[in-house]
């Protein structure tokens, strides 16, 4: 299929690129850029005036809850919710039932998105068995089924000479090793962060030194072993300290932070909102703000969904009993525009956390518009107004922490591999 895009700011953020040009793309690719190849003729020609063209998202922490939970969502109505976003590729951790820790999971999951025709499905592999923290999976295995990296998902190694042989295994066969970075004792049981709110809730605390300590064993355990670490949604400024100086270091650490921890802390919990029940726990103000200005300088490499698709029955409960995770795959995107507004962040640099940098992280092809690339790619408007409401949303999970908020910014057209998947109607 041969597509057009004409009078489209596009912005690439891989090369800082930002102009009003045409697009061109044949055989799945780009193929021209401003001016299109002698004789292109195209099948159809997508009009973006007024609209920004940019590579398609990609969310490295999006569950599509199966198999396993498909209660809770499908990977049907998950894609599809993806597209609605822009998303055009993700990458889903291994905590579906059974664990991803065996190739034949991993194929028939690969098999079965690739069956959509829709987003780009990138699965990690479990890094133990049945992510029990016991026995290491047979990590080579699942990487020749198509795992991109490892990881125990929501459930922290307690075992530290597990988690040693877990990294020097991933190290000796250049492994990446995704972990969040939370102790396995500290704040077991706590549901909150441990400040004011939980304090005047009642709720048991998850202090921050949880999450510090983790990263002080991972860093010490990444010089031992000279594993390739990925940390998974951070949430405090002393975490982003810490992780600020592994770089200067010049250790391989890269990390990660959801689009709740950018815009919420402690105070949003009100009076038990359940949506804002979430792993790790929302933080202070003064955590919050140190993770945007650490997206922004570029300690912390990229931006999230953490997409956990929950229903009514999972939140509808007393607070310290519901079930954690909120919808975001169609929040990726307005909740990333939102921030470059509010923070005055260059648009390219903004896009740049949620395209070229994870892509990277990933090592995956996608996140640029560059003449060869795949095109993979999504048109939006960034004045568009939609209001966050359970009709609005296409996942299977409407339970956020946004829910009923106005926001700007909303796909018009999702494009992957050549492919127009997505057109909004009214668009």
């Amino acid at each position: 299929m041969k597509i057009q895009i004409t009078n489209g700011r596009v912005i690439n953020p891989a090369t800082d690129t930002d102009m009003v040009q045409d697009v061109f793309i044949a055989a799945g690719k780009i193929v021209g850029l401003g001016q299109g190849p002698e004789r292109f003729g195209a099948n159809r020609v997508v009009d973006a005036r007024g609209k920004i063209v940019a590579p398609g998202l990609v969310d490295m922490a999006a569950r599509l809850r199966e198999p396993g939970f498909e209660y809770l969502a499908t990977l049907e109505s998950e894609m599809f919710a993806a597209t609605v976003g822009g998303v055009t590729s993700l990458s889903c951790p291994p905590d579906t039932d059974p664990p991803l820790d065996e190739p034949g999971l991993v194929e028939m999951l690969k098999h079965r998105a690739k069956g959509r025709n829709q987003t780009n499905v990138y699965p990690l592999g479990a890094l133990t068995q049945q992510l029990q923290g016991q026995r290491l999976t047979e990590m080579g295995e699942l990487r020749d089924a198509g795992c991109v990296a490892f990881s125990q998902a929501n459930s922290p190694l307690a075992d530290t000479q597990v988690l040693a042989r877990a990294m020097e295994y991933a190290a000796t066969f250049g492994f990446s090793v995704w972990l969040q970075p939370r102790d396995a004792h500290l704040g077991k049981n706590g549901v909150a962060h441990d400040g004011e709110v939980a304090t005047r809730l009642g709720l048991p605390a998850v202090p921050t030194c949880s999450e510090t300590i983790a990263i002080s064993t991972i860093v010490h355990l990444m010089r031992h072993t000279g594993a390739r670490v990925h940390l998974c949604r951070l949430s405090s400024a002393a975490g982003v300290e810490l992780v600020r100086a592994a770089k200067v270091e010049g250790l391989p650490l890269t990390c990660d932070v959801s689009i709740n921890h950018l815009h919420l802390s402690e105070h949003d919990l009100g009076y038990f909102n359940s949506n804002c029940h979430l792993i790790p726990p929302l933080r202070s103000t003064r955590d919050r703000d140190a993770l945007r200005a650490g997206l922004a300088d570029g300690t912390v490499d990229a931006l999230v969904s953490d997409h956990s698709p929950v229903d009514d029955n999972g939140k509808q409960v007393p607070f310290e009993n519901s079930e954690t995770g909120a919808t975001g795959l169609e929040l990726l995107l307005p909740l990333v525009l939102k921030w470059a507004r509010e923070d005055k962040i260059p648009l390219p640099q903004a896009l740049a956390r949620v395209t070229c940098d994870p892509a990277r992280i990933l090592g995956v092809a996608g996140g640029q518009l560059s003449l060869g690339s795949n095109a993979d790619l999504c048109i939006f408007d960034a004045e568009r107004e939609w209001v966050v409401t359970p009709q609005s949303l296409k996942s299977q999970g409407k339970n956020t922490p946004f829910i009923n908020l106005p926001l700007l910014g909303k796909a018009s057209h999702t494009i992957v591999g050549g492919f127009l998947i997505y057109e909004d109607a009214r668009a």
